[in-house]
C-alpha cells in the first residue's frame, strides 16, 4: 500500500519512486514515436473541427492525442491522485514527494507548478543541518539543479528575465553556504549551472 487509508500518514515513498520511473520511461518511449505523433496532429485537428469520428479513431488505436497508451495515460492520472491525495494531508509531504510531485508535473508539462513542487523541495531540504551533512547537501544540490533548470526552460518559453534573476539569487546562495563542499560533483555543477543562468541574463541585454 502506498497510503494507510484510514490516516494517510504512511507513505511508500520507494514505491512511488519505481512507478514515477515506469510512468517516466513509457512517456519517454510514446514520445519517441514519430509516426504515431502525425498521426496525432491528424485527429487533434479533427478534435478541434468536432468529428465525431475522431472519438472512434482513438478507440481502435488504443492511442491517446499525445502519442500515450491508454494504460499509460491512466497510470499517470492515478500516480497524480494519489501525489496529490499526499500532498494535501501534509504527512509524508517531506522532500521525497515534492521531488516525485514535480516530475508528475512536468510529465503533464505544467513547468509552473513544476517548479512550485520544487520550490517546496528545495526548502524542505534547507537548514542549519544541510552544511554538516554531505548527504543532504548532495540532495539539496540536486533540487537546486533541477529548479534552476526548470526555471531556464519557463524563461525560454516566455522570454522573461525574472525566472533567471530568481535563479541566480538562488545559486549564489547555495554556493556562498556550500563551500565546505567544493571538492564534490554537486558543487560544481551548481557552479556550471550559475555560470550558465549568468550568460543567459547577458543574452538579455
Amino acid at each position: 500500500m502506498v497510503l494507510d487509508m484510514s490516516n494517510n500518514k504512511r507513505v511508500d515513498t520507494e514505491l512511488l519512486e519505481r512507478i514515477m520511473q515506469e510512468v517516466e520511461k513509457r512517456v519517454s518511449i510514446s514520445h519517441s514515436m514519430s509516426p504515431v505523433t502525425t498521426d496525432n496532429e491528424h485527429n487533434r485537428h479533427k478534435l478541434c473541427a468536432g468529428d465525431s469520428e475522431s472519438g472512434h479513431d482513438e478507440q481502435g488505436s488504443g492511442v491517446s492525442i499525445e502519442g500515450r497508451s491508454r494504460e499509460t495515460e491512466q497510470l499517470v492520472l492515478l500516480l497524480g491522485k494519489v501525489l496529490q491525495q499526499i500532498v494535501k494531508s501534509g504527512s509524508g509531504s517531506g522532500a521525497d514527494i515534492w521531488g516525485l510531485y514535480a516530475r508528475w508535473h512536468k510529465i503533464n508539462g505544467d513547468l509552473l507548478m513544476c517548479s512550485e513542487a520544487l520550490l517546496k523541495q528545495v526548502r524542505s531540504l534547507q537548514g542549519s543541518d544541510t552544511w554538516k551533512d554531505r548527504n543532504r547537501f548532495k540532495k539539496l544540490a540536486n533540487a537546486s539543479l533541477e529548479l534552476c533548470n526548470v526555471y531556464m526552460e519557463i524563461s525560454s518559453s516566455t522570454s522573461s528575465r525574472k525566472e533567471l534573476f530568481t535563479a541566480e539569487m538562488h545559486l549564489k546562495n547555495v554556493i556562498k553556504q556550500a563551500q565546505s563542499f567544493s571538492d564534490t560533483e554537486e558543487f560544481r555543477d551548481l557552479q556550471a549551472c550559475y555560470d550558465e543562468v549568468k550568460t543567459k541574463l547577458q543574452s538579455f541585454n
